[in-house]
């Protein structure tokens, strides 16, 4: 891998990692095995990037944690804004939502995403 650059696989190149951003209740069927697969964090916080996937699950999110934008590698993910505007994105959509949204966050096919955040 060259210095400032690298390739992110689809499947990853390594070992996944058990992720907790989902609450256990919030998953709608009796999978919970969501994963990480982190290829970089800056130093200083400024940036992370990988895979992450999830099984089906739906969580309201009154203040969006970071600033991300993400690409779905498969499965489908609707998004509801607090007016009520709602949006599904599947395989090839980039999606980017911003820090402090409240959103309705319902993945209604296994999910696999690339992302990038920033606080």
């Amino acid at each position: 891998m060259a210095k400032g650059m690298f390739k992110i696989p689809p499947d990853g190149d390594g070992e996944s990692k058990p992720s907790r951003l989902i609450p256990k209740t919030c998953f709608t069927t009796e999978a919970t095995d969501e994963t990480t697969q982190s290829f970089y964090e800056a130093e200083d916080g400024s940036v992370s990037t990988g895979v992450w996937e999830c099984p089906p699950c739906k969580v309201d999110i009154d203040d969006y944690p970071v600033n991300e934008m993400m690409t779905i590698i498969f499965g489908a993910l609707v998004l509801t804004n607090n007016e009520g505007v709602q949006e599904t994105f599947g395989p090839g959509e980039v999606v980017y939502v911003a820090k402090g949204s409240t959103l309705t966050w319902h993945i209604t096919d296994r999910l696999r995403k690339y992302y990038m955040t920033s606080p």
